[in-house]
């Protein structure tokens, strides 16, 4: 799968992953490969994931969007 986090300034990550957990506005949630499609409200909190060699990595982020599809993880932050 592939993750983006971007902002208004700059490209917080861009890479290949396994799975990745979202703040959403109802709670977090994990995106695993073949995920059905979704678009999330994120709050405050930390975008967990873990890369295609195994190592973990987060970015806090104050809130966005998320979008989900055919393995795309798009996610828009302030």
């Amino acid at each position: 799968m592939k993750l983006e986090i971007i902002s208004a300034h700059e490209v917080s990550f861009s890479g290949e992953v396994t799975a990745v957990t979202l703040p959403g506005a109802l709670g977090s949630f994990t995106v695993l490969r073949d995920h059905a499609p979704i678009i999330s409200v994120l709050v405050k909190g930390v975008v967990k994931y873990i890369d295609a060699k195994g190592a973990e990595g987060h970015v806090e982020i104050a809130g966005g969007l998320a979008d989900v599809n055919d393995n795309v993880i798009s996610v828009c932050v302030y």
